[in-house]
């Protein structure tokens, strides 16, 4: 009947649609980097035992769909979610691209 899942003294279906989108709105989500954005995202939410649920990345935001544990405010795992995926990406990503660096030296979110 319903999905609900359940921890020690709560049962909860908490799902919430997240739009992320990099500084200033710049489309840099194109390539090797929209490629790796998604099992970077997938490996960073399964530490936190989020479900990420579908994900979409376009060439200048990322749609995620998060079935996010009530022991988590939202704005905990948004928080966590790009400080973590930013830093990822920069080593990963743009530790050779030295032009690249310089334009992200803002944030990458």
């Amino acid at each position: 009947m319903h999905d609900w899942q359940s921890l020690s003294h709560v049962r909860w279906e908490c799902k919430y649609h997240v739009v992320i989108i990099p500084k200033y709105r710049r489309k840099v989500l194109y390539g090797k980097l929209r490629r790796q954005i998604g099992p970077i995202l997938r490996d960073l939410c399964r530490q936190r035992a989020i479900e990420l649920m579908e994900g979409h990345a376009m060439p200048d935001h990322v749609h995620l769909c998060l079935s996010i544990p009530p022991k988590y405010s939202v704005a905990h795992t948004i928080g966590f979610l790009k400080g973590k995926s930013a830093v990822r990406i920069h080593r990963e990503l743009y530790s050779a691209r030295t032009s690249m660096r310089h334009s992200l030296l803002g944030g990458f979110w």
